[in-house]
């Protein structure tokens, strides 16, 4: 299983690199100043992250992390989790920070992804997986609104 779980942290700590890298590209080349046009901008992400999720899944089963749908499935759901979280982070104007956050972020989110689709996985230990990354967000806000002293 661990062996798993590292092949799926690998695959998706570089698909999270080339997705920074993709939409960093895409934002850059929409130039936008305004709002008119965010919504061709962020629909531009939203079809870089499908066609990525798409390569995830041919890319895990390459590596033996099988099935690899549901593994890119998972790790998209965790990637939610993790943002959400995310925001309650102090932000930093260091391109390499972002990066490297991304791929680490995508790595964790391969991780999960990994561990709860693994057939000898007790249910149980699925289950609070996935409580402790639906528990994400509110803790993430609360210390976040604690942080800002509301």
């Amino acid at each position: 299983m661990t062996g798993r779980m590292g092949r799926a942290a690998a695959v998706c700590a570089a698909l999270g690199v080339l997705w920074w890298a993709t939409v960093r590209l895409a934002w850059a080349g929409v130039g936008c100043e305004d709002w008119g046009c965010l919504i061709p901008a962020v629909g531009m992400v939203v079809v870089i992250s499908l066609a990525l999720f798409a390569g995830a899944a041919l890319a895990l089963e390459r590596v033996d992390v099988r099935p690899g749908r549901r593994v890119a499935l998972a790790a998209a759901g965790a990637l939610v989790a993790f943002r959400l979280a995310g925001e309650a982070l102090p932000s930093w104007s260091s391109q390499v920070a972002d990066a490297v956050a991304a791929g680490a972020a995508f790595a964790g989110a391969g991780i999960v992804a990994a561990f709860v689709t693994e057939t000898g996985v007790a249910r149980r230990w699925k289950v609070t997986a996935a409580v402790v990354l639906v528990a994400l967000a509110p803790v993430a806000l609360a210390l976040s609104l604690a942080r800002s002293g509301l």
